[in-house]
Formats: C-alpha cells, structure tokens, sequence
C-alpha cells in the first residue's frame, strides 16, 4: 500500500515518484519494486549541509537548504525543495549551476520542509 506524499525510488534507473493518491497494490518500475525513500533524521551525518531551513520575508518565505550552503555540482545538487502546507504543496525544482534556495509567496502554516539530494536522499524539517 502506497500513501499520499510518501516518495519512490527506482533502483535500476533512478525513477522517482511521488504518491499524489493514497492505494493498494505496488509500485514497480524496470520489472522491480521501487523502494520508499526514507526521510533522513536530524542526527545524520550531513545535517548542516542538508536540512531546510526557513526565513520569513514580506511577501512569503525563502527556503535555504543547510546551515552551510549545499553544493551545487552537476554530480552533487539538491533536486527540489518542496513545502507542504495544510491544503497544498508547493515545489521548485533546481539545476546544478543554481542557489539551494527557493522563494515561495505564501503566507499558509508550512506543516514540513523537504529538500532532495540527488546523494544523499530526503531531507526533512517540520
């Protein structure tokens, strides 16, 4: 059973999916089931290179990925950033040659912060 928001990994080609309706069954890409990415805890090693961090600005908040800027590699980047509020989610997806950051115009209770490292997998603050 998959869960809504719950995030996928393929193993053999790199897939990555995102649960967006709640059902039964398995998630399967090249012949294999795909494996739930685990969201990483705040006492990993990496933590200040990693973890969402938050600013409240005028119009919204920015969302700064580490307490030490993240590496912005064409080998080594962080995905997206997404943010999940009561009634929707909000991503931005970013390219290597970017800032790990994103500015987003809400002004919603921001229930979780997620950051993925094409390395070293989700990263969460709530």
């Amino acid at each position: 059973m998959t869960n809504k928001k719950e995030i996928y990994k393929c193993n053999i080609c790199g897939n990555i999916t995102e649960v967006v309706h709640s059902g039964m069954g398995e998630l399967v890409c090249c012949g294999q089931p795909m494996e739930l990415v685990a969201e990483k805890d705040n006492k990993e090693e990496g933590l200040e290179k990693h973890v969402p961090v938050i600013e409240k600005t005028e119009d919204g908040i920015i969302v700064k990925i580490g307490s030490v800027e993240h590496p912005m590699e064409e080998n080594h980047f962080i995905e997206w950033i997404e943010i999940i509020t009561e009634n929707k989610i909000y991503k931005k997806f970013l390219k290597p040659e970017e800032k790990p950051e994103a500015e987003f115009k809400i002004k919603e209770e921001v229930l979780k912060l997620q950051a993925y490292c094409n390395v070293h997998g989700l990263w969460i603050s709530k």
